[in-house]
């Protein structure tokens, strides 16, 4: 019996020497008898955080009371596995994990929004570029069906353009303008329109200029829309010629201050003819454009077409507003600032800060700045303030008054 006691304090003795040096390894600590028992003890970390089986200082309580028949019967190598705890650590460890990854896949709700429609804008993008052959097949096709009516657009896009910028040249330019370049921009412009009518003479697309429908059949959605185009085009150039018109007039016959007047009141007359313009092809096309015989057909038709004409009507009355402030502009005498007196000239040097030349009808502003007749009011074409301090002098702009034209294109 006493070698049996022995014989269990020397193996908690040595379990205990063999312990202590393994705690700060962290790692599975294996014990073995040495005393050819064949007794081996294996003891996990998670054993040591054990609260309830470890004491505060890492060392385990083994039961000293074995006997030697435990011993001589166990098996040649028993491992303490750890049970209830360790599983409450890896569920807490999971548990943190699984914390974790909830909040990462939860991103901000706008850069899943951005995400997905970048995502869309690719797939789009993708589907585009698959698809480019075609379309490139597609447009070579139209092309090549429409060559002459593209080339006409283009030229007399380009027509348009070339005109409308030497024209307010001219008009900045005032006495120094060129009558030789009017009459060349005149000229240009009355052989574009001809050289137009006369290659389409059997279409009569000069009877919308006079509100009749061409003889254009059968007229379909693309032969609406060229016609009306080409249309626009062609009333901006006799507009634009009558600009011409009043640069060819010599500073006797209309002083530059009227003339933006009138080039004011032209434009705005253009502007509302190019509205009523497009108004018989679109609605010869509207109430004819079902191919379908009955009732319902013709119905449909009419329906269409008079609602075109109203929608119309709200436009012509909308601009019409508009037509009517420019006229009244046009009949009044507008003056900007009163005559300025010989003393205030010279006390602002006698020169003209806009031409850089000496005054011409020097006219004096509400702030006290002197400047020609003719500068002050080619200014005000463009500004309201005064081109010194800035104060403001005018409540309005008339943009049209230095010979500019729309280049808005009426299709409707």
């Amino acid at each position: 019996m006493k070698l049996r006691q022995q014989y269990g304090r020397r193996a908690s003795h040595e379990f205990r020497r063999e312990l202590i040096p393994r705690e700060s390894t962290g790692m599975p600590t294996e014990l073995s008898s040495q005393d050819g028992t064949d007794l081996s003890f294996t003891l996990q970390p998670e054993l040591m955080m054990s609260s309830g089986t470890s004491n505060t200082d890492g060392r385990v309580s083994i039961c000293s009371s074995l006997t030697g028949e435990e011993i001589s019967t166990g098996s040649a190598s028993h491992r303490i596995r750890p049970t209830g705890h360790s599983h409450s650590h890896s569920h807490s460890r999971s548990r943190t994990r699984t914390h974790a990854e909830a909040d990462c896949s939860h991103p901000n709700l706008e850069v899943g929004e951005s995400s997905a429609s970048f995502s869309e804008l690719r797939y789009l993008f993708c589907c585009v570029q698959k698809s480019l052959p075609f379309i490139i097949i597609l447009c070579s096709k139209l092309i090549l069906q429409h060559a002459l009516g593209l080339a006409v657009g283009v030229g007399l896009f380009t027509t348009f353009l070339y005109v409308n910028k030497n024209i307010q040249a001219q008009v900045f330019l005032q006495d120094r303008r060129s009558k030789l370049q009017c009459f060349w921009l005149l000229s240009y412009l009355m052989a574009s329109s001809l050289l137009f009518y006369y290659t389409f003479e059997m279409d009569s697309l000069y009877y919308c200029l006079i509100l009749i429908n061409p003889h254009v059949e059968p007229m379909d959605l693309w032969d609406v829309l060229w016609t009306v185009g080409v249309t626009s085009f062609i009333v901006k150039f006799l507009f634009m010629g009558l600009k011409c018109l009043i640069l060819l007039l010599p500073a006797c016959v209309m002083v530059y201050r009227r003339r933006g007047q009138w080039y004011m009141f032209i434009e705005e007359l253009g502007q509302f003819y190019q509205l009523i313009a497009p108004v018989p092809p679109w609605f010869h096309y509207l109430l004819r454009s079902q191919e379908v015989d009955g009732s319902v057909g013709v119905t449909l038709d009419i329906l269409l077409a008079l609602l075109y004409i109203i929608l119309k009507l709200l436009e012509l009355y909308s601009q019409w507003g508009s037509l009517q402030n420019t006229v009244q502009t046009f009949l009044s005498y507008e003056v900007n600032g009163a005559p300025a007196t010989q003393s205030q000239c010279s006390a602002a040097g006698d020169l003209c800060l806009i031409c850089q030349s000496m005054f011409k009808q020097p006219r004096v502003l509400l702030c006290q700045h002197i400047f020609c007749e003719e500068c002050i009011v080619l200014w005000f074409n463009q500004e309201k303030t005064c081109p010194l301090c800035r104060t403001t002098i005018t409540d309005r702009v008339r943009k049209w008054k230095g010979g500019a034209t729309s280049a808005y294109l009426q299709i409707y």
